[in-house]
């Protein structure tokens, strides 16, 4: 049913639908960063859509990425339609020198948190958001932990040091690990 919806956004924004894929019941648009808006707007407004209800929206980093649309940050917005029982989900692309994409907040209530998330985990701004400011991290923390580059053992301002140690160890020990298969010994900044 959600291939119906490729479809409308495909006829109604020719000029902005780059591509559509349908694999295993995921159907997915990716358009231009510039009527991002619009066409939320329109998958929550036409009939045959009807996507009234928010399901998702963050970032994917790829920041080795290279190709024509350039952009670091795919960002995505998953969508629901409660009476017609189907879901797509809508990609843009944001670039490494300047990771913005319009907000939905003012379309989806439920854009308003997501939003915050993604600028506090990977520095993209939403541009219109009405208060877009750090919500997991503390307005002091530096950088942005869900990037690819970031690194895993850089100590933050106020993250404090072990005590009752021999040297300062940062907030985690070698055997407790390190995330996403970073290797500990990477420099810290």
């Amino acid at each position: 049913m959600s291939k119906l919806v490729l479809k409308r956004l495909t006829e109604t924004f020719s000029d902005a639908v780059i591509e559509t894929s349908s694999s295993c019941g995921d159907d997915v648009a990716r358009v231009k960063p510039n009527r991002w808006k619009d066409i939320a707007k329109f998958l929550r407004d036409d009939p045959q859509c009807a996507c009234d209800y928010f399901v998702d929206l963050s970032a994917t980093d790829y920041p080795d990425r290279v190709d024509e649309d350039g952009g670091r940050f795919e960002v995505y917005l998953i969508v629901y339609s409660t009476t017609k029982k189907h879901r797509v989900r809508i990609k843009t692309r944001a670039t490494e020198e300047n990771p913005e994409v319009p907000s939905l907040v003012d379309i989806y209530e439920g854009t308003n948190w997501a939003e915050r998330e993604c600028y506090d985990m990977f520095g993209v701004k939403f541009v219109g958001h009405p208060d877009l400011r750090r919500i997991l991290m503390y307005e002091e923390f530096q950088g942005f932990p869900l990037r690819k580059d970031y690194p895993a053992n850089k100590t933050q301002p106020l993250v404090a040091y072990r005590a009752n140690t021999m040297d300062h160890l940062g907030p985690f020990l070698s055997d407790e690990g390190m995330p996403l298969n970073r290797s500990p010994t990477m420099d810290e900044n």
